[in-house]
C-alpha cells in the first residue's frame, strides 16, 4: 500500500526534516516500513544498524556530541525490547533522544497479533514521555511534545519514546491540521538567573579562600564563560565524565590529578549542571567537610540532589556565569593563592609522572604489553581536534586517566560498557573531518562488535584500538586468588582484526611496544580502522585493586565509604 505524503508517517518526517534532523539510526522492520520510506523521501540519511541497541547509542553520541536532537526508529516487540538498554542509558545521562516505533494495527491490538506489545507500559520509567498515538490527526502535536520532553522543557532531559498503529501511519493527517506551529523549528528556551541569587553566589565566592569548581552535563555549551569564570576567580577546577574537554587540560585551574586533596580542602563547591552522584561522593560531608555548596543548573534535580545550595540558581548555565562575572565587577577574589598553587603544582608533577610511567610501564610477566603502554602510544598520535571514545572495565579504568581530547565520552553514570563502537560511528559520521578514535577493552568490544560492519558501509571513519587481553573470557571456579590473579580458565586471545578486515576494514594485530606507533599511524591514515592490541592480563587498575573498576572518575570511593560510616558513627 502506498504512503502519501499527507500521511501520519508523511508528517513524521517532515517534521523531523524542519526539526534539522539529517539522520536517523534505525534497524528496519514492518511496522515501522512506513515512517522508514517517507524518510527517505524527505531526503533524511537512514543509518541502518545491526542491533536496536546500538541505534539509541548512535542517537545518543549524535545528541551528545551535536547538542541537538538524536533519533532511533526500531521496530515492535524486539525492536523495542533490544532497545531498551541504550533507552536507559539516554535516561541516566539525559540525554535528549527521541525513539521511535510502530504497533499492530488498531483492529488486531490485543488479539495476538505479531509482535503486540504495549511498549510504553515497559518505557514509562526510563523515559520522560512514552505514548502511542492512536489518531492521525494528534500526530504533530504528540511529536511536538515528545521533541520539547526530550529537550527537558518539562524537567530534566531524557528520551522521549512515541509508537504508532501501522494504520495510523497510513492514515491521512487533515490538512487543516497540519499546523505550521507544530512543524516549524523551536529555539531552545533559555533560563536567565534570578540577581539576587546571582548576588549571594558572588559574594560566597568572591570572599571564600579555597574554591573549587565542579562541571556536569549542563555547563556543555558554556565552555568560554566556564573558562572566563575561572580566570578571575582562581578556582580550583574538575571535570567529570559529563563535561571532559571543556575546559583545556592547560588551563591554570585545571587539578584533576588532585582529585581527593581538593575536595576535600574546599571551603565553597560551585557546581554547574552537575549532580552530586556517586561519582562524587553525594557531597558527604565525610569527603567535603563543611565545604558550602552554590549550586548552578537549568534542571531542579541537579539543584538539590544530596546536598543543598547557598544559593541554588535555577537558569541556563552560561547566562548565569556572565551574571557571576558581571555582578563581580573589578571586585578580586580572597582566594588564597598559595593553596591554589600547590594544587596545580602537585596536579602538574602526577601528571607528568603519570605521563613516564605510561610510556615506560613494562611488559608483564607473560612478556605482554601494559595497557598504559597502548594508551601513551595512542595519545601520542591524538590531534588537537580529536574526538575520543573510552569504553571498557577495567580498561576504562585505565583509559580515563591516560587520554585527553578537547571532547569525550564515556559509558556513563549507567555505567552502559559496550558504548565504544556505536558512538565512535556516530561521531565520524557528524563530524567526518575530525579524527574519531575508541579505545575500548575487549570485553566491551564484543556487545557491538558486528556494527563495524555499518561504519565500512556508511563510511564512517573511526580508529578503534581494542585492548585485547582475553579476560572477559575468563570463566571463574572459585573465589581463590594466587598471586593477585583470579583462578579460572582462559579460553582464548580472539583475533578482532581478522573480524575487522571481513568486514573490509584497515586492520592491524599489535603484540610489541615497537609496533605500536607505526601501526597507529597507519590506521590514523586508513581509517576506518581496528588496532587489536594484545595485553597482558596481570596488569590491574587501581580502581580493580579496591573493587571499583566498573565506578568511573571516583579512585579514593573505598576510602570515602570508611570515613562515611565514622562521620555516621560520630554523628
Amino acid at each position: 500500500m502506498q504512503v502519501t505524503s499527507d500521511s501520519s508517517a508523511a508528517l513524521v518526517a517532515r517534521l523531523l526534516r524542519r526539526r534539522g534532523v539529517d539522520r536517523v539510526f534505525a534497524l528496519c522492520g514492518g511496522h515501522i516500513m512506513p515512517i522508514w520510506m517517507r524518510l527517505d523521501a524527505e531526503g533524511i540519511r537512514i543509518v541502518d544498524v545491526r542491533d536496536e541497541r546500538a541505534a539509541v547509542h548512535m542517537a545518543q553520541a549524535h545528541a551528545e556530541l551535536t547538542g541537538t536532537l538524536g533519533v532511533a526508529l526500531v521496530t515492535a516487540g524486539p525492536g523495542v525490547t533490544n532497545a531498551m538498554t541504550g533507552i536507559a542509558n539516554a535516561h541516566v545521562s539525559r540525554a535528549p533522544v527521541l525513539v521511535l516505533s510502530g504497533t499492530a494495527p488498531r483492529a488486531q491490538e490485543n488479539r495476538g497479533g505479531l509482535q503486540d506489545l504495549d511498549h510504553t507500559q515497559l518505557l514509562r520509567p526510563i523515559t520522560r514521555y512514552a505514548r502511542t498515538v492512536r489518531e492521525a490527526a494528534l500526530v504533530l502535536a504528540e511529536l511536538d511534545e515528545a521533541i520539547a520532553r526530550a529537550f527537558g522543557e518539562a524537567g530534566e532531559p531524557g528520551p522521549a519514546y512515541l509508537d504508532f498503529p501501522v494504520d495510523t501511519l497510513r492514515a491521512p493527517v487533515p490538512a487543516a491540521l497540519q499546523l505550521e506551529e507544530h512543524l516549524r523549528p523551536k529555539p531552545r528556551p533559555v533560563m536567565l538567573p534570578d540577581p539576587a541569587r546571582i548576588e549571594e553566589a558572588v559574594e560566597a565566592l568572591w570572599s571564600a579562600r579555597r574554591v573549587l569548581v565542579v562541571s556536569g552535563r549542563g555547563a556543555r555549551g558554556a565552555g568560554a564563560e566556564l573558562t572566563a569564570l575561572l580566570d578571575r576567580l582562581g578556582a580550583a577546577y574538575l571535570d567529570t565524565g559529563e563535561s571532559r574537554g571543556l575546559v583545556p587540560d592547560s588551563h591554570p585551574s585545571v587539578v584533576a590529578a588532585m582529585r581527593g586533596a581538593v575536595m576535600g580542602d574546599a571551603d565553597v563547591v560551585l557546581t554547574v549542571g552537575r549532580r552530586l552522584d556517586f561519582q562524587l561522593a553525594y557531597g558527604s560531608p565525610a569527603v567535603f567537610g563543611d565545604a558550602r555548596f552554590i549550586r548552578i543548573s537549568d534542571v531542579p534535580g541537579e539543584l538539590r540532589d544530596n546536598r543543598r545550595g547557598t544559593p541554588e540558581i535555577l537558569a541556563s548555565a552560561a547566562p548565569a556565569l556572565r551574571a557571576l562575572l558581571d555582578a563581580a565587577g573589578n571586585r578580586s577574589p580572597a582566594l588564597d593563592l598559595d593553596w591554589a598553587a600547590r594544587l596545580r603544582a602537585g596536579h602538574a608533577e602526577r601528571a607528568a609522572k603519570l605521563r613516564h610511567a605510561m610510556a615506560a610501564a613494562p611488559n608483564g610477566g607473560d612478556g605482554r604489553l601494559h595497557p598504559n603502554r597502548v594508551l601513551a602510544a595512542l595519545q601520542d598520535a591524538l590531534g588537537e581536534d580529536a574526538i575520543v571514545i573510552t569504553d571498557g572495565g577495567d580498561f576504562l579504568s585505565f583509559a580515563r586517566v591516560g587520554l585527553s581530547a578537547p571532547s569525550m565520552l564515556d559509558p556513563g553514570p549507567f555505567g552502559c560498557i559496550g558504548i565504544g563502537v556505536p558512538y565512535g560511528i556516530a561521531a565520524s559520521l557528524a563530524f567526518p573531518d575530525r579524527p574519531v578514535v575508541v579505545a575500548t577493552g575487549d570485553g566491551a568490544f564484543g556487545f557491538n562488535a558486528i556494527e563495524l560492519d555499518i561504519a565500512v558501509r556508511h563510511g564512517a571513519r573511526p580508529l578503534i584500538i581494542v585492548a585485547n587481553n582475553g579476560a572477559w573470557q575468563i570463566e571463574v571456579h572459585d573465589q581463590q586468588v594466587t598471586h593477585g590473579k583470579v583462578v579460572g580458565t582462559r579460553l582464548q586471545f580472539a583475533d578482532h582484526a581478522a573480524m575487522a578486515r571481513a568486514f573490509g576494514m584497515h586492520a592491524e594485530r599489535v603484540e610489541t611496544a615497537e609496533q605500536l606507533g607505526p601501526a597507529i599511524a597507519r590506521a590514523m591514515a586508513n581509517r576506518p580502522a581496528l588496532i587489536d592490541a594484545v595485553v597482558t592480563p596481570e596488569a590491574v587498575s587501581s580502581d580493580a585493586k579496591t573493587g571499583l573498576a566498573w565506578v568511573p572518575d571516583l579512585q579514593p570511593l573505598a576510602a570515602w565509604d570508611a570515613a562515611e560510616r565514622r562521620w555516621r558513627a560520630d554523628g
